[in-house]
């Protein structure tokens, strides 16, 4: 980083937390805040002079004036239950309480000049979107105004749902991770796979692409994938849920204080202490006794269930450390996991088909999980103008991990993860604008390792079918591969200044600086692995003798094994909520980020790699479809981009005078970023180095060219000195190549959205349409050519010639060239309604519903960054995603039942996935990608699940009145459907498309989870 660009940061934070900086642009509530505006109409003899904002658990108050005309504005709120104080000329009137959701945009208007009105029935004054106002809300004397329904949203054009604390604490769940119900809003989904690890995924975008923020503070992850730090594999939660107080997903056009996301953005907040104590604890648990077989389980024989258990258990205690001005928050969570997981052969291939010493690797297996959690959270509020907020969350897990597929149980992975993070604010009120400002620290690690070490047998299946071959893997047994240590560790400090002087704006400006070292150590394959083609020597029915690929790790003379970036991001948006009218505001905002990566931007190619790739060593590329010297660097050929402007723009229109009904919609550009875990390869793959050597005859698909790493197999290369051998006659001791382009660009997408929202006492309804193309995501693509400069060779000598990638042309004693770029594309267009009602204690039941149907299409296939198998990606087609189901309807519900019980439910059921495999043909000459919806597993569902929920709760009157016992009774997949996950995706064979196998991955069968709980 310049002296020059930090010096920019630093004036600029500090212009901003000084409250310098009225930069008249835009803003609306802080991430993760609330906000609440409108007009208060009263006698001209009496007038209002200004509001009060109280919040009734902690007492926590925040004043604004009201102008002449009684408008008002509370420009950030942190999420929670309100009373507003009304001070006028003469007297103050005081509302009914009313709570603001997070992340809320909401306006109220009242008119004190009225005589006072009832609140409708059924209503409690909760603030939710598409509450409608109203007139004649007031009282006279000491009469409590009443705010009843309307409350209107002012939302914008952003697309989503707010998932409550009652949802989170109702709904049926196995994992207690908050994250679980993301998928009631529109395009959002949220997977958990065989091993337990879980993601969110937004459009036809990857998990990498989203961002959550807690607190207002971005977890993202730089380094690895699944978004968020902590999530790359693992079954693990990333913050207690007992401490998240609620949560907005926005699946599109969010505004311009977002940043690093392309995809889905959460913002969560915790929960705070308040001025009486409260604790509660408590126990799931669930194991093989409390539910079903699985399909694998009962079919194609029936055998004993896999011991499994899930136990998770945690306390949580908050209180008033000083009543009306300080207090402390702590929670703690656990999880001690054993789960099934399936191994099996690719595309149904019988295991029958393979030598009996091999079978016993198939089966049903358990892996292990530990994982604890910790947070804390101390709110001072020493004037009524302050809000000082320190908290910090520990992470700390381990276990043996595995997942469905052809990985044998020696194969697993030993997982470590940890992750702390710590956060300082300091909100400020004055009299017409607002200042938060935020210090935070983040310490993140991943480190997998082999939980067996040995040599590695990979088998795969080469079947002649019709003019086409097709290779199925069958069986990976042995060794573990996985060896990682990976993280960041780093400071952030970030300011957002909202300005509400201007009638009838919402101003905010907001800037962000961070320091982030980014670490990575891979050395994967430190077991070596031999691959065999089982059908490649004549009359051998499965050939586990002669392998025809060898890959090694081994430290290399050249380069970093532990790759570190210094890196340093700035980010500065603005925002304005601007009401023109009563009946129309504008949302308008713009956003710039920047991030300067040492490690790639200051990279030089060595000697020994331009020597390799030269014309005279690799005279291949000399007619190549590309220019290898835009992928060498000298240290100076790169520079950080700085056109990342990103504007965010949006509109509500408002049909009546109530807002009972409203048109909304918006367009944004938002970018992400580059995944360090891709760019750290350039560096680090010459100190630690995959080898790979082909051997000759033994490769019935793509044999290999005799050179320096393409010779004759020897059983001495079973041994390390063979090994050692093999690495130290060839030149480059047969290692990969990595080049990254020198011009890389940083991914985004395009958002537009348009939709209605109107208010039908008590439910509120939205339709609305989505269109998000994102653009520039990275790939890595083969750079080998053959002698003639091309990718695919036609053998006129041979009439059964497929196309083949060029594996086997890389430069004489050398591996791959792999090169890295951008061009990834998609898009996806939606259409969705929502029916939401709230839950209240008047009418205390509440429903959540959402349908999505999405049309998504993508450059190759859905979360793939390898794309080897064409020459450039522009060579891929654009086909439907894989990624994405078409239909999907998702709905939950809670009810107070009249015998006490509270019965929650949620409902989910999807179209079929959508397959796609290359196809290589000898007549004619072609590769293609091809696709196909995978055969439903019903009436036209690929997945299917109900789950269920009965909670009592049982007053015992011990430590407080309130205290009481919690007894749960959580039914998961209740119809005990069979979401099967494995289909054939071999084109060429007659059950393409069907189920090959009966795993159901991380879909459970009918399970019964038992809860105890203890609150006060």
């Amino acid at each position: 980083m310049t002296k020059i660009m930090l010096r920019a940061a630093v004036v600029s934070l500090t212009a901003l937390s000084s409250g310098l900086l009225f930069a008249p642009t835009p803003a609306a509530a802080q991430v993760g805040q609330a906000s609440l505006r409108g007009t208060i109409t009263a006698p001209a003899d009496n007038p209002v002079v200004e509001v009060t904002a109280v919040e009734i658990s902690t007492g926590l108050r925040r004043t604004v004036p009201a102008d002449a005309n009684g408008a008002y504005n509370f420009a950030s709120l942190r999420a929670g239950t309100y009373r507003l104080e009304i001070k006028q000329r003469n007297g103050t009137r005081n509302s009914d309480a009313l709570t603001l959701r997070v992340g809320q945009v909401a306006g109220l208007d009242l008119d004190l000049a009225a005589a006072g009105t009832p609140a409708p029935a059924g209503t409690t004054g909760e603030a939710t979107p598409g509450d409608t106002p109203a007139t004649g809300a007031a009282a006279a004397g000491d009469e409590i105004v009443v705010t009843g329904n309307r409350i209107r949203s002012l939302s914008g054009g952003q697309v989503g749902s707010v998932i409550s604390s009652r949802l989170i604490e109702q709904l049926p769940q196995n994992n207690r991770n908050f994250l679980a119900f993301a998928d009631l809003a529109p395009g959002v989904r949220f997977i958990e796979d065989a091993s337990g690890a879980s993601r969110i995924q937004g459009g036809a975008q990857d998990s990498r692409t989203v961002n959550v923020f807690i607190d207002g503070v971005s977890q993202k992850d730089y380094v690895l994938k699944n978004g968020i730090t902590g999530q790359d594999s693992s079954p693990g939660n990333p913050f207690p849920q007992l401490g998240i107080g609620e949560y907005q997903v926005l699946s599109s056009n969010y505004k311009a204080e977002f940043d690093q996301v392309s995809s889905v953005a959460i913002t969560a907040v915790t929960k705070s202490g308040t001025n009486e104590f409260h604790g509660e604890g408590f126990y799931d648990f669930t194991n093989q006794k409390l539910r079903d077989r699985r399909p694998s389980e009962i079919f194609p024989t029936t055998i004993p269930k896999v011991d499994t258990s899930n136990k998770q258990f945690g306390a949580a205690l908050g209180g008033p450390i000083i009543k009306d001005k300080a207090h402390f928050f702590f929670t703690y969570e656990g999880k001690r996991i054993s789960s099934p997981y399936d191994v099996r052969p690719e595309n149904g291939y019988p295991i029958s088909s393979i030598p009996q010493q091999y079978q016993d690797n198939f089966g049903t297996f358990a892996l292990q999980f530990k994982q604890d959690l910790y947070f804390g959270k101390i709110d001072i509020e020493p004037t009524d103008n302050d809000l000082i907020e320190l908290s910090g969350k520990y992470r700390d897990e381990s276990g043996i991990q595995n997942a469905t597929g052809i990985n044998a149980a020696s194969t697993s992975t030993l997982n470590k993860v940890v992750d702390k993070r710590g956060l300082l604010r300091w909100q400020h009120t004055g009299n017409q604008w607002i200042n938060d400002a935020r210090l935070s620290y983040e310490d993140s690690l991943f480190a997998p390792t082999p939980a067996t070490d040995g040599i590695t047998q990979f088998f795969q299946a080469t079947q002649r079918i019709g003019n086409g071959i097709q290779r199925t893997d069958l069986l990976r047994a042995g060794g573990g591969g996985n060896f990682q240590t990976k993280g960041q560790k780093g400071w952030t400090i970030q300011d957002d200044f909202t300005f509400t002087g201007l009638q009838g704006h919402t101003i905010k400006v907001g800037a962000k600086a961070k320091w982030v070292k980014l670490n990575t150590l891979e050395q994967n394959l430190t077991n070596p692995e031999y691959t065999y083609d089982v059908n490649a020597i004549p009359g051998v029915a499965f050939n586990d003798a002669l392998p025809y690929k060898l890959q090694f790790g081994a430290t290399g003379a050249a380069g970093q094994a532990n790759v570190r970036s210094n890196n340093f991001q700035i980010g500065f948006y603005a925002q304005d909520d601007w009401d023109i009218t009563s009946h129309l505001t504008l949302n308008l905002g713009l956003r710039w980020d920047y991030e300067r990566t040492p490690s790639y931007l200051d990279y030089v190619t060595s000697a020994e790699n331009i020597a390799a790739v030269s014309p005279d060593n690799y005279p291949n590329l000399n007619k190549a479809d590309y220019d290898i010297n835009d992928y060498i660097s000298n240290g100076n050929d790169r520079k950080a981009f700085k056109g990342a402007w990103q504007p965010r723009l949006g509109f509500t229109y408002r049909f009546d005078e109530a807002g009972r009904f409203s048109m909304f919609g918006g367009y944004g550009r938002s970018y992400d970023r580059n995944q360090f875990d891709f760019l750290q390869q350039e560096a680090s793959q010459g100190a630690y180095q995959v080898r790979t050597f082909n051997f000759i005859g033994n490769d019935s698909l793509n044999p290999c060219i005799p050179s320096q790493t393409c010779i004759a197999w020897n059983p001495v290369y079973l041994t390390a000195a063979g090994r050692q051998q093999l690495a130290s006659a060839a030149i480059g001791g047969g290692r990969e190549f990595r080049f990254l382009n020198n011009d890389l660009k940083v991914p985004y997408s395009d958002q537009f959205s348009l939709g209605m929202r109107g208010r039908f006492s008590p439910v509120e309804l939205e339709v609305g349409y989505t269109h998000i193309a994102s653009r520039d995501g990275f790939a890595f693509l083969l750079g080998n050519r053959r002698p003639d400069g091309s990718f695919f060779f036609n053998d006129p000598a041979d009439p059964g010639d497929v196309p083949q990638s060029p594996f086997s042309f890389s430069p004489n004693g050398y591996g791959s060239i792999i090169l890295g770029t951008n061009g990834l594309k998609t898009n996806s267009d939606a259409v969705y309604f929502k029916l939401t009602k709230t839950y209240s204690a008047a009418s205390p039941w509440s429903i959540d519903a959402t349908y999505t149907y999405t049309q998504a299409e993508e450059t190759g296939k859905f979360g793939d960054t390898y794309l080897l198998d064409y020459a450039q990606l522009s060579d891929y087609p654009m086909l439907r995603s894989s990624g994405v189901p078409q239909h999907r309807f998702v709905i939950a519900g809670s009810v107070d039942t009249p015998i006490g019980v509270t019965f929650s439910t949620k409902f989910q059921i999807e179209s079929p996935i959508y397959l796609k495999a290359f196809v290589d043909r000898s007549d004619p000459f072609s590769r293609e990608l091809v696709g196909r919806q995978a055969d439903s597993l019903g009436d036209l569902w690929g997945r299917r699940q109900l789950d269920f929920a009965f909670t009592k709760y049982v007053p015992v009157g011990f430590i407080t009145e309130q205290a009481r016992v919690r007894m749960r009774l959580d039914i998961l997949n209740v119809m005990n459907d069979r979401n099967y996950t494995d289909f054939n995706n071999s084109p060429l064979d007659p059950n393409y498309g069907q189920r090959s196998t009966y795993s159901t991955g991380g879909n459970a069968p009918r399970t019964i989870k038992l809860s105890a709980g203890f609150s006060f």
